[in-house]
């Protein structure tokens, strides 16, 4: 699929984004990994989650200087110009890159021009393949969340507990809006990604909440035109520190994982919208079935919220839309017990890096079909819209839902058990799938398919019960 490219800055109207073309309800997907490095896309565990960890085990394993040559060749072989190139060709109209302030700050806080030239790079194939791209602060100096993700150096917010970390913050962004502040292509600034979660989330809101007025401030004198986007603390799920207006040009941003793909799961982030009139927006979700990324997308499109998905590409995958083959060798290089010797080591990672090259990958087409509601997998009737209407799921299924329904964290198929699960149709009553086009076929899982009636009705497969009927899902093929 491709699209022509929409041109205008990326602004808010109202509730909702707009460009020189009109209304935009975006689909991106985030291109994790590539400039922070996250231990699970690895097949790593815990003890090699963060940045700094996978850097020390690569070290470790090889020496400085062969792992200061095998990062150089990560960067240039992770994400390239033919993966930009194939997520325009999917259908996406964007996407996230997450920045981690290391790759741009040096140990001395000046800048470092490598780093920048990374994003230049995704900034400059967006442009030439007609997506824009948002650039997210996934790691800021010092830390905003205290975990694996941001490359803290020492486990804690750091950036909410050091003026000097806070002053390298609106400095970086500063620079960026320098860097960016004439280009269209970049959609806009993701300031924090999800800032401070669990118990830092009560410790420090204000701090946050002065961070994002001062860093509106400082964007504003220097850019006054891109988009800035603001995310809740806790995941970015809590949005106790944005119910008052940052800015005039401003998008909300929250994260969904393993969720009841229903209203349930969205209800505070539709009332600040209607209470703000501001635009929000679901920036990072996913790692799960291509049932509930085909039941959380159309949630959002339902209710006219752009979406991303996370992310692009890992290791041995079946929840992204890119899976790199885990190469031979590859447990010992996971396992931080094991000690391969250089040479062996060496191999296993030259491997790897060949298998994360787009052309040596394999697409997971059932995650790109369910994003966007195309055929070629299995809708859960769960996922189905009743008569017309929003029901949470636990409503409108037939018995208590499984523990772990929404935890497919892996993509692995539903159980038996699961799939069991069946939402009930009276008489009359209709069950509806919006697809992006008509399927060739389908094949329903009921308790007594002849009682139902499906058709086409040119942006849906609707089936009508004439009898009272049990269904589990429906087949849906190009």
């Amino acid at each position: 699929m491709s699209h022509p490219a929409r041109t205008g800055f990326v602004r808010a109207s109202g509730a909702q984004l707009v460009d020189d073309q009109g209304p935009l309800l975006l689909r991106g997907v985030g291109l994790g990994n590539w400039l922070l490095a996250e231990g699970y896309m690895w097949r790593f565990g815990d003890e090699q989650s963060a940045p700094r960890q996978i850097e020390a085990r690569i070290e470790q394993l090889v020496g400085a200087d062969a792992a200061n040559a095998f990062w150089r060749r990560f960067r240039d072989v992770f994400i390239t110009e033919a993966d930009i190139r194939a997520i325009a060709a999917a259908g996406f109209d964007h996407v996230r890159l997450p920045i981690n302030a290391r790759g741009v700050i040096d140990d001395d806080g000046a800048w470092r021009e490598d780093g920048f030239a990374l994003i230049e790079r995704a900034v400059a194939w967006s442009e030439a393949h007609g997506l824009r791209i948002l650039l997210d602060l996934h790691g800021a100096p010092g830390g905003q969340t205290g975990t694996n993700i941001d490359d803290s150096p020492n486990g804690r917010p750091e950036l909410f507990e050091s003026e000097a970390y806070r002053a390298q913050t609106i400095a970086l962004w500063e620079e960026l809006a320098r860097r960016y502040r004439d280009r269209e292509t970049v959609l806009g600034y993701d300031l924090l990604n999800e800032p401070l979660p669990n118990e830092w989330q009560h410790r420090y809101p204000a701090e946050l909440v002065q961070l994002y007025r001062d860093l509106t401030d400082a964007i504003r004198a220097i850019d006054d035109r891109h988009l800035l986007v603001y995310e809740g603390s806790h995941w970015a799920t809590n949005w106790s520190v944005l119910r008052e207006r940052f800015d005039d040009n401003q998008l909300l941003q929250f994260h969904r994982y393993w969720c009841p793909p229903d209203e349930t799961s969205i209800a505070e982030y539709l009332a600040v919208r209607d209470e703000l009139e501001t635009p929000i927006y679901m920036g990072e979700g996913g790692e799960n079935t291509p049932g509930w990324l085909y039941a959380a997308t159309q949630l959002y499109e339902r209710h006219s919220i752009g979406w991303n998905l996370w992310p692009w590409k890992k290791l041995g995958t079946l929840t992204s839309p890119v899976s790199a083959p885990v190469p031979e060798g590859w447990e010992r290089i996971a396992d931080p017990a094991d000690r391969p010797d250089a040479a062996r080591a060496q191999g296993v990672l030259d491997a790897f890096l060949e298998a994360v090259a787009l052309e040596n990958c394999e697409p997971q087409n059932a995650v790109l079909d369910a994003v966007f509601a195309r055929a070629g997998f299995r809708i859960p009737a769960w996922a189905g819209v009743r008569d017309g209407a929003e029901t949470p799921i636990a409503r409108l299924v037939d018995r208590p839902l499984p523990e772990g329904l929404w935890h497919h964290t892996g993509g692995a198929p539903y159980s038996e058990e699961e799939t069991a699960v069946a939402v009930r149709l009276k008489a009359g009553s209709q069950l509806a799938f919006a697809l992006a086009e008509a399927p060739g076929s389908w094949t329903l899982d009921a308790d007594d398919a002849a009682a139902l009636d499906a058709r086409w009705t040119g942006s849906s497969l609707v089936l009508e019960a004439r009898a009272p009927v049990a269904v589990r899902g429906v087949d849906v093929l190009p």
